[in-house]
C-alpha cells in the first residue's frame, strides 16, 4: 500500500498557487498537492495531515505574505519535531539577502527559487526534495520511482 505523501504550496496570491499547481500536475498523479493561501492555513493543514499519520514531504512557500513571512513559516516548521524531515523551498521575488540568509540559517531551507521560475526547474527541485524525503523517512520508494529524481535516488541509495 502506498503512503499518502503531501506537497503543500503556500502563497497569498491565488494565481501563483494555480501556477505552482499546474507545474506540479505530473507529480499529483501519486502525491497530494495541497494549496494554502496563508501560513496559518498551512500550519493547520499540517496538523491535520500529521493527525492522519500521513507525510508532509515538501512545503513550497512564498516569502511575502500578510500574516507571516515565508521565512517565519518555514522556521516554525523547521522547529517542529514532527516535521524534521519535511523539505522546504522558498519561492519569492522580493526577499532581501538578509531574508535569504535568515531562511537558510533558521528555516533550514533546502532550496530557493525566484519568481518568475521555469516550470522544469520547479519540477526538478520538487522531485529531488521528494526523493530525499522518502529515502530519509525509510518509505518504500518503489511505488513512487517513476515520479522521483533518479540521480538523487541513485546517490542516496549508495
Amino acid at each position: 500500500m502506498m503512503e499518502k505523501i503531501h506537497i503543500i504550496c503556500v502563497d497569498d496570491e491565488r494565481e501563483v498557487l494555480e501556477s505552482v499547481a499546474q507545474d506540479l500536475e505530473l507529480l499529483s498523479e501519486v502525491f497530494t498537492v495541497e494549496l494554502c493561501e496563508s501560513a496559518a492555513e498551512c500550519l493547520e493543514l499540517m496538523d491535520d495531515i500529521d493527525a492522519e499519520d500521513d507525510h508532509v514531504a515538501v512545503v513550497i512557500s512564498d516569502q511575502v505574505m500578510p500574516d507571516k513571512s515565508g521565512v517565519e513559516l518555514l522556521t516554525e516548521i523547521a522547529e517542529d519535531g514532527r516535521f524534521k524531515h519535511t523539505k522546504k523551498l522558498l519561492l519569492t521575488g522580493l526577499a532581501t539577502q538578509a531574508d535569504t540568509i535568515r531562511a537558510i540559517n533558521h528555516a533550514q531551507l533546502d532550496n530557493y527559487l525566484e519568481k518568475v521560475w521555469q516550470p522544469e526547474i520547479l519540477q526538478l527541485l520538487t522531485k529531488q526534495l521528494l526523493t530525499r524525503y522518502i529515502v530519509e523517512k525509510g518509505i518504500d520508494y518503489q511505488p513512487y520511482v517513476s515520479h522521483l529524481d533518479a540521480p538523487t535516488l541513485f546517490k542516496l541509495l549508495q
